[in-house]
C-alpha cells in the first residue's frame, strides 16, 4: 500500500462535552494504526475554556490546523469552511463525540488505493449510548454503488461520522451547505447526482453515540419542515420521482411529529439490534 496523505475534518462548538471530545481526538490520532497528515478543527464560534484546553493539549502532540469562526454558523457552514482549509485531496470526517476504531483509516485508505474511482466512502457503524464497549445497535449501509444509488432515494446511503471523501468531488457538488439536520444527506445526493461513485466498507469502523438526545434532534415541527424541504430539493433536482417524493413524505416526514417513544420504535425497527 503506497502512502496517501489525508486530512481529518472536525467541527467543534460550545455545547460539546470536553471528555467526549478528548476521547474522539484520541481515537483519530493516539490510537490509529495509520495517522493522518493533518487534522483540521473548526472552532464554530466561541468555545468554553475546558474545550479550548482540550484542543490546546491535543495540538501539542498532533498536526492540528485550527479554523476559527467568530460566530457560531452551524455544522454545514462550519464544515464547508473546513473543507476549503484542508490541504489534502482525501478528507476523513469525524464527529466530536464518536470514536473511530484503530484500523479505520488504514482500512479506508487501503480501499481507496484499490478503488481509485471511488469519491465517497463510508462503512457500517456500531451505535452506543454511554459505553462504546456495549453497543446497542448497528447501522448497516449498502456496499456497492448501484445499491447505494437505490438506497439513497429513501435514506442516507452512507454514515456521515465514518465518511472519507475526495475534496475535489465535494467542492464540485457545491460543498456542504446550510441545511440543518440534513447537511450531509443533501451533499451525498448532489454528489451521486453528478455521477461520483460511492462505496461502503462492510466492517464497523466507528462507534457512534446514539441516545434520546440524538432522537430529540430529529423530532418535532422544525425537523418535519426540514424533511419537507429536503424532499422538495431532491425532487427539484430529479434525484427522486414524484412517487418516491410522496412515499418519503409519508414514511420520513410525518414520523418526525410523533412523540419520542414513537420515533424510537421506528428507529429500532430499521436498525439492527445487537
Amino acid at each position: 500500500m503506497f502512502k496517501i496523505m489525508f486530512s481529518v475534518l472536525i467541527s467543534v462548538y460550545n455545547k460539546e462535552h470536553p471528555d467526549l471530545l478528548k476521547s474522539a481526538l484520541q481515537s483519530i490520532w493516539d490510537n490509529q494504526s495509520l495517522k493522518p497528515s493533518e487534522i483540521v478543527i473548526v472552532k464554530d464560534g466561541k468555545l468554553k475554556s475546558k474545550l479550548e484546553d482540550t484542543l490546546r493539549h491535543f495540538a501539542e502532540r498532533a498536526p492540528v490546523k485550527f479554523v476559527v469562526l467568530k460566530k457560531h454558523k452551524g455544522l454545514g457552514l462550519a464544515l464547508a469552511e473546513g473543507i476549503k482549509q484542508c490541504s489534502n485531496e482525501i478528507i476523513a470526517r469525524m464527529d466530536a463525540d464518536d470514536i473511530s476504531l484503530p484500523h479505520r483509516f488504514s482500512s479506508q485508505i487501503d480501499f481507496l488505493n484499490k478503488n481509485p474511482d471511488i469519491s465517497l466512502l463510508s462503512s457500517n457503524i456500531l451505535e452506543f449510548s454511554d459505553n462504546p464497549g456495549n453497543p446497542q445497535s448497528s447501522r448497516k449501509v449498502p456496499d456497492s454503488h448501484s445499491k447505494i444509488i437505490k438506497f439513497a432515494k429513501s435514506r442516507s446511503p452512507v454514515n456521515h461520522m465514518a465518511v472519507m471523501f475526495k475534496k475535489s468531488a465535494v467542492l464540485d457538488a457545491g460543498n456542504y451547505q446550510k441545511f440543518d439536520i440534513y447537511e450531509d444527506y443533501y451533499l451525498w445526493a448532489r454528489m451521486l447526482n453528478k455521477g461520483y461513485r460511492a462505496a461502503n466498507i462492510k466492517d464497523n469502523l466507528v462507534y457512534a453515540r446514539f441516545n434520546n438526545n440524538t432522537l430529540s434532534r430529529r423530532h418535532g415541527l422544525k425537523c418535519f419542515l426540514q424533511e419537507l424541504k429536503l424532499q422538495r430539493s431532491f425532487y427539484s433536482m430529479s434525484f427522486i420521482s414524484v412517487t418516491r417524493f410522496i412515499k418519503n413524505i409519508i414514511l420520513r416526514a410525518f414520523p418526525r411529529l410523533l412523540p419520542i417513544w414513537g420515533l424510537k420504535i421506528i428507529y429500532n425497527t430499521i436498525r439492527i439490534q445487537k
